[in-house]
């Protein structure tokens, strides 16, 4: 069953974790010093807080999925869709090692599709929303290969 994902850049992590805290009913599922993470069931969303971009607002949306057959739909429905695509593969990224690929639509909203393969220790980056995110900073054209 696929969930949908947002990411949230904020300042201040704690003010932000007892606002969804409260919201959501629910305490973080994960937690570190830069980052927080609900998995909620209902809403069937992992909302994300983080600090480590510089301007706080709406980070990037995602879908993540429970498994290959899953993720390959989705990943039909990126090229679908007809933006630029950025095949990441496997990768560690937000605390979570993961396989992924990222799109932007036409506004320049970064979206991506991932399956969770586990935890990690460290943040980690992901290269292709790394690049996408710049390219779209400087105003330019967000096309990956």
């Amino acid at each position: 069953m696929k969930r949908l994902h947002v990411s949230l850049s904020v300042r201040d992590l704690e003010a932000a974790v007892g606002f969804y805290s409260g919201m959501f009913a629910a305490e973080p599922t994960v937690r570190k010093d830069d980052y927080a993470k609900w998995m909620l069931d209902d809403p069937r969303v992992n909302f994300v807080v983080q600090t480590r971009d510089d301007k706080p607002g709406l980070s990037h949306f995602g879908i993540q999925v429970d498994d290959q057959a899953e993720l390959s739909e989705v990943y039909g429905r990126l090229r679908e869709a007809g933006g630029p695509i950025h095949d990441t593969g496997e990768t560690v990224c937000c605390y979570a090692k993961s396989e992924k690929n990222w799109t932007a639509d036409p506004d320049g909203t970064f979206w991506e599709a991932f399956l969770t393969l586990g935890d990690a220790t460290t943040y980690g980056t992901d290269a292709g929303f790394d690049d996408m995110f710049a390219k779209a900073d400087r105003g330019d054209a967000v096309c990956c290969s």
